[in-house]
């Protein structure tokens, strides 16, 4: 099975490639460069805070150079990285530091405040500031960098010596805990042999190479900001682009200015993106194509960018199946537009039914994926593993899909997100599709709630554009052309805002309860 050492590795092919441009501080790092970090990060893990192989890591920390050091780190030594969310609360991460079980947490500056309340709700870790200036939160604890400071050479070499025990291929690299934006996060386990076989078939199906540039704007904190394109490009020995954050300007300035080649995003950060001022004067001529992933893909947005002349691609993934899973050509991307792709090689896909029967081509049906690309399943939660990974190895994603006649896939939307009216299954993610097509929507959410003749009816929420002000029954009548009178949402909700991760997929859960809340039960929608 595939693993090792990916950044060692191809800092051995290409030590003097670039490897990293970290935008907030100017620096440049080589293969070397970088390898070395995480190797002397590696030791100060060990040697510094007494983790061994198997023991938990929790990080709180944004997109920084020394988040990489550490995610790498844990890639040689067998340290079980711990990434929490920073747009958590001191109570929300002690739940998963109560499940992950860390030893340690280590945290940035800018989120010491809740680092000082974790650690109260959570005695038993020992809290390490990641930088030397930051004050201790308990005792006089040194900071993760004196901690690097005090370490010789010779101690870095002693403990990557090749007799050092290594983690192999089952062995857990992160747990990687899912947003909870429906429940309490669970902790995906993902073992060694999923994170380099991510990198590795992903740059062989994408076509990715050494002139590769990628920006990551996206959170380190998840799965697509380390499983695309940060392991991908670096095993094909790329040069990965590192923000801090999500910012329209910045990101469209640094893809002119370091000529970027391929670009990840979300519906949410490509209609940013477009809506930007400088959108339309950034020279992308060196854009080999964009990508799209983590929602599905409105047809409007894709067709935006083509007439920018921009290939743009779509592409799926789950934390628990690899981030990556279908690809295309560029051709492709044209022909099938609005579709994920194929499987990547050595990934096996099917649709089913609810009673687990392949559904006939065409036909919506669940997707199971199977593969060295799935991870092992949740933490300590075997009830949650049994319901998504059966005995076979099939990975049940929630996600509803149907397949064309040229084994191309196209995404539904979430099982749980549909809802059934009059008997009949709806799909929200149609419906949404169809109405960001309308100039005067800038975002929308739909879903379902209860009625007392259908069953379920749609409920649109919709984010205006500035100075449009468009009506319930111009909407209802732009779908009415374009849709079955079934799938149109019986009311439309106008809002400033949808409530979205910090990955950009809409929250639903709560809309339909703040709706029925404020709707009298003689005035449900009809």
């Amino acid at each position: 099975m595939i693993h090792g050492d990916l950044l060692g590795e191809r800092a051995r092919l290409t030590p003097q490639k670039t490897a990293l441009v970290e935008v907030a501080t100017g620096r440049r790092l080589t293969y070397a460069e970088l390898d070395a970090r995480a190797a002397r990060a590696a030791e100060a893990l060990t040697a510094g805070l007494g983790l061994g192989k198997g023991d938990r890591l929790a990080l709180l920390s944004g997109n920084r150079v020394e988040f990489l050091d550490l995610f790498f780190a844990c890639g040689k030594n067998g340290v079980v990285l711990v990434p929490l969310n920073t747009r958590l609360t001191a109570p929300e991460l002690a739940g998963i530091l109560e499940d992950a079980g860390p030893k340690a947490l280590i945290f940035e500056r800018e989120y010491e405040e809740t680092a000082r309340d974790l650690l109260r709700k959570c005695p038993a870790v020992t809290g390490v500031p990641l930088e030397a200036e930051a004050s201790p939160v308990r005792g006089r604890s040194p900071s993760f960098e004196e901690i690097l400071f005090g370490l010789s050479s010779d101690a870095t070499r002693s403990a990557l010596a090749p007799s050092a025990p290594r983690p192999g291929p089952e062995d857990l690299y992160c747990l990687l805990y899912t947003s909870g934006t429906t429940g309490k996060p669970k902790g995906v386990m993902v073992p060694h042999r999923m994170v380099s076989w991510n990198g590795l078939n992903t740059a062989v199906c994408w076509g990715l190479c050494e002139e590769d540039v990628s920006p990551i704007y996206t959170p380190l904190y998840h799965a697509g900001g380390l499983g695309a394109f940060l392991t991908p490009i670096l095993a094909s020995g790329g040069t990965i682009v590192l923000h801090r954050g999500f910012d329209p300007a910045e990101i469209l300035a640094t893809i002119e200015r370091e000529g970027c080649t391929v670009v990840l995003g979300v519906p949410t950060t490509w209609r940013m993106l477009l809506d930007a001022p400088s959108f339309a004067s950034t020279d992308l001529s060196r854009v080999r194509w964009f990508i799209s992933g983590g929602a599905p893909l409105p047809l409007d947005l894709i067709e935006a960018y083509q007439r920018r002349g921009i290939v743009f691609k779509q592409g799926y993934g789950l934390t628990e199946v690899g981030v990556n899973c279908f690809s295309m050509t560029v051709a492709e991307s044209v022909r099938k537009a609005g579709t994920i792709g194929k499987p990547l090689m050595f990934t096996e896909a099917r649709l089913v039914d609810e009673s687990g029967r392949d559904v006939p081509e065409g036909e919506v049906g669940e997707l199971l994926l199977r593969g060295p690309h799935v991870s092992k399943g949740y933490w300590r939660n075997p009830v949650a593993t049994a319901a998504a990974l059966d005995p076979e190895g099939w990975f049940h994603t929630g996600d509803v899909a149907r397949r064309d006649s040229d084994g191309f896939f196209t995404i539904a939307g979430r099982r749980k997100d549909m809802f059934i009216s009059g008997g009949v299954n709806v799909y929200p993610a149609e419906i949404e599709g169809i109405l960001f097509q309308h100039p005067a929507v800038k975002d929308v959410a739909i879903v379902g709630v209860p009625h007392p003749t259908w069953g379920e009816v749609g409920v649109a929420f919709v984010v205006r554009r500035d100075q449009e002000n468009p009506s319930k029954e111009e909407l209802a009548g732009f779908l009415a052309a374009r849709l079955a009178r079934f799938k149109i949402p019986r009311d439309f909700v106008f809002v400033e805002v949808l409530p979205r991760t910090p990955y950009g997929k809409v929250v639903k859960s709560g809309l339909a309860a703040s709706y029925l809340s404020k709707k009298p039960s003689s005035d449900v929608p009809g």
